[in-house]
């Protein structure tokens, strides 16, 4: 065991004689604390993908995206993260009430370029950034086990051409998806919860 690899990696890193280049990536590139360029990185992006699992294992990935600088670095085996209003379901945040081990995955595709974060995370309504974080219900933060970059090769350029327009920023009201008026969901939508100072709870009727 290694802060990267367990026995399933070992085997097939044996089975294809890439164990050297694996120990290699892990010495030169893994780390357990946030460089500069790290933050710079992800506090500059608009999305990541989190992968979470049950208690049995069973997992879930998920897409989480907000403004510039809506994940940021904390401490230095730290980043923090709001959890904003969605479908009601929980996955990804009730997988981490039962299981805390997550991954993050950040993208730059105009670079492309790509940055992982493996750690534990744990979720409050408590949290004192609550009180300075625009539209946020609840605070997730992740203390890094692993923070590793991989190489890009596969990842695809693209361009953004607008950011969500979902995305809370302060000053400016958010609007409502057009789904929880849909016939099927409007009578049993859940109630936007208070968040941010002055943002009050919409009628969801």
């Amino acid at each position: 065991m290694t802060i990267m690899y367990h026995e399933g990696n070992r085997r097939l890193q044996d089975e294809f004689e890439s164990r050297k280049i694996a120990d290699r990536l892990e010495e030169k590139l893994t780390r357990t604390n946030f460089t500069e360029d790290d933050k710079a990185f992800i506090e500059g992006r608009i999305f990541f993908f989190l992968a979470t699992a049950d208690a049995d294992g069973r997992p879930d990935c998920n897409h989480k995206g907000g403004m510039p600088g809506f994940v940021r670095i904390s401490a230095p085996d730290e980043l923090v993260f709001p959890d904003y209003d969605g479908n009601g379901m929980f996955k990804s945040l009730g997988n981490i009430a039962v299981n805390p081990h997550v991954g993050m995955l950040f993208i730059d595709f105009e670079k492309p370029k790509r940055l992982r974060v493996n750690g534990m995370a744990t979720i409050s309504r408590d949290d004192p950034l609550l009180a300075h974080t625009v539209g946020a219900q609840l605070i997730v933060r992740v203390k890094a086990r692993a923070i590793f970059p991989n190489c890009p090769r596969y990842v695809p350029k693209m361009q953004l051409i607008e950011p969500s327009i979902y995305a809370p920023q302060a000053g400016v009201e958010f609007p409502e998806p057009a789904w929880k008026n849909f016939p099927d969901f409007a009578p049993v939508i859940h109630p936007r919860q208070p968040t941010y100072p002055g943002d009050a709870p919409k009628d969801q009727n």
